[in-house]
């Protein structure tokens, strides 16, 4: 199977005012990746595309795009860092869905189950060489001194996450450190070198860097939440996959907590075994520890640290919408 993707755009997210605000920029994005898809090897285009259309709602891309833009930027690099942001995403995804072996993202297959796990680090690799091509591009040190540390640390997270699997001892302070590197560190550096590349004061540049933090923490915490509360068909995943896979998160941290010796002793149990035998009786003890509502509102917590970062930046439009972004973080149900 092979695609000529310098012919065909990657699809865009849904039109939404959080978008419309950089539509133009965004448009630019689109047309850049197609470029860098660019390979003389087939394969790694055809899976490259294949991944990126696969939906999502490019939230880190276009905090790139709105940090600069807030900042005042006037310039076209801030495109060059938004592609090569998302490319490093990607690659993430490919890597991920290999090591947690998964077959379904977003209601499509992943490129693992329909390509094999080989093909999927080696796409996932080129993607992360192609962005550090594009760190040159950009031309500033900084920027890629913050890019180069998140991929460190964004590993990191990842082999943590994998030593955590049936571990059912670690404490909510070593889930936070896990999710902190796993997903928070992306959408930081986003926000960060789209701050930097905006020439931001060192308060902005602070500011903007945390909102990114305390905004992947949330949206981390809502997806950990919805693996047991949300809609299959919206998640394009299934119901208790993490539970599936033995991975103890908030939710289930927390009911162990407040369950009773019975109920913490059988969720331990559960997430060393994995399976999805017992998520009846999982869930039944999540929803009587208010597990849910507790990890809901560690997110909304982080969401409104997100907000008070903001505070930093003169009013926009694209203040606005990464104000939007937050709330919507929190709200969403995919």
């Amino acid at each position: 199977m092979t695609a000529n993707v310098s012919q065909t755009p990657p699809a865009s997210p849904t039109p939404s005012p959080l978008h419309a605000v950089v539509a133009d920029d965004f448009d630019a994005v689109n047309r850049t990746i197609v470029a860098q898809l660019n390979s003389k090897v087939p394969l790694v285009e055809t899976i490259g595309q294949y991944i990126i259309e696969s939906g999502g709602k490019r939230l880190r891309p276009l905090l790139v795009l709105l940090a600069a833009r807030a900042l005042g930027y006037e310039g076209d690099k801030h495109i060059t860092l938004a592609t090569l942001i998302e490319f490093m995403h990607t690659s993430t995804l490919l890597h991920d869905d290999v090591v947690d072996e998964s077959h379904m993202r977003r209601g499509k297959k992943t490129a693992n189950d329909a390509w094999g796990n080989a093909p999927s680090v080696l796409v996932g690799d080129f993607l992360y060489s192609r962005s550090f091509q594009m760190m040159v591009d950009v031309g500033s040190m900084r920027i890629m001194a913050i890019l180069s540390g998140a991929t460190c640390v964004i590993a990191e997270g990842e082999v943590l996450q994998l030593t955590n699997i049936g571990n059912p001892s670690i404490s909510e302070a070593d889930y936070f450190e896990t999710i902190q590197g796993k997903t928070a560190m992306l959408f930081e550096a986003a926000s960060h070198s789209g701050a930097v590349l905006g020439d931001a004061t060192a308060e902005q540049e602070r500011a903007l860097q945390y909102y990114g933090r305390y905004l992947g923490l949330a949206f981390q915490l809502i997806d950990d939440l919805l693996d047991y509360q949300g809609d299959a068909e919206a998640m394009g995943k299934n119901v208790g996959d993490d539970l599936a896979e033995g991975k103890p998160t908030l939710p289930l941290i927390h009911a162990m907590e407040r369950g009773t010796p019975e109920q913490a002793k059988l969720i331990r149990q559960v997430i060393r075994k994995g399976g999805l035998e017992q998520l009846d009786d999982v869930l039944e003890i999540i929803n009587a520890t208010g597990a849910l509502e507790y990890t809901r509102a560690r997110a909304v917590e982080m969401a409104d640290k997100a907000l008070a970062e903001l505070d930093t930046l003169p009013p926009s439009p694209y203040r606005d919408s990464m104000a939007n972004i937050a709330r919507l973080a929190v709200d969403r149900k995919a």
